[in-house]
């Protein structure tokens, strides 16, 4: 198993072990800035976390799809964080601050 692999499988089973009814996922997007989102290896933890029956819910102000695979898409961020238990984000930003505690994130310094 590679690196990449067993990073993933270890944020999903981090995720996992918080016991969410509702999965958010901050932005499809790795890069500040970036549109594609259609290669990201979030698609894999999310792949990962609705087999174990766990809803997803994905806020993206980009993607103008009701659905991606076969996660709600929200475009609201209120109600984004009113839906997740916990909020997978791949960079603590300041929008998120106010629900800070449901943040799982690897970023320790708010950068790429």
């Amino acid at each position: 198993m590679d690196a990449k692999n067993t990073r993933k499988d270890y944020i999903t089973d981090t995720i996992i072990k918080r016991n969410p009814d509702v999965v958010g996922i901050y932005r499809l997007i790795m890069k500040v800035d970036s549109d594609n989102f259609r290669t990201s290896s979030i698609q894999n933890i999310l792949k990962c976390i609705k087999a174990k029956s766990i809803e997803v819910i994905i806020f993206a102000r980009k993607l103008n799809d009701a659905e991606f695979l076969h996660s709600k898409v929200l475009t609201n961020l209120i109600e984004f964080k009113k839906q997740s238990d916990v909020i997978i984000a791949n960079r603590m930003v300041d929008e998120l601050n106010d629900v800070a505690s449901k943040v799982y994130t690897r970023d320790l310094f708010g950068t790429d």
